[in-house]
């Protein structure tokens, strides 16, 4: 393949360079100081590990608890056995016992 093609088929993937530190700050850098200066405001080091959503509510911290978890296996249960009871009924609906 010659190397125009292939340039030609990633012109689409590689973007050009637009946001270049030269062309933002008109080359002299001096545009980039409020930047810096939020940036070096920030907490330095690892983030803290937070978990959120169900896990983080109801099996880490002090809540932690298998509860939900027995619940949802009983609800589980109590759905799947009204649907077999129901097809019973529907199934022995017309005989005689």
């Amino acid at each position: 393949m010659h190397a125009s093609l292939i340039r030609r088929q990633l012109g689409g993937l590689v973007p050009p360079k637009i946001a270049t530190p030269k062309s933002v700050s008109g080359g002299s850098g001096d545009g980039l100081g409020p930047l810096v200066n939020f940036y070096s405001k920030l907490p330095k080091g690892a983030a803290t590990a937070r978990v959120s959503g169900l896990k983080g509510r109801f099996f880490n911290g002090a809540n932690a608890s298998g509860m939900p978890l027995l619940a949802l296996i009983g609800g589980l249960f109590g759905i799947g056995y009204t649907i077999d009871y129901h097809m019973h009924l529907k199934h022995h609906k017309n005989h005689a016992h």
